[in-house]
């Protein structure tokens, strides 16, 4: 399993995570309903998932 390690801005982890907490999910489900076209379509949830799948693209390429 790949570890990935984020950095993100504190207030936003607090907002994500009271939004978790308020909608009965984990911190983890917040982000995939996000991500997945919730209520609250958050940017940088989707420019995240755009910059790891970029990496995981270049990785790829680099062991073929």
């Amino acid at each position: 399993m790949t570890r990935v390690t984020l950095e993100i801005d504190a207030q936003l982890y607090r907002l994500l995570k009271l939004s978790a907490e308020t909608n009965h999910l984990s911190l983890e489900e917040e982000c995939c309903r996000r991500l997945e076209g919730g209520e609250r379509r958050s940017r940088y949830l989707q420019a995240l998932l755009a910059e790891l799948r970029a990496e995981d693209e270049q990785r790829r390429a680099k062991s073929r």
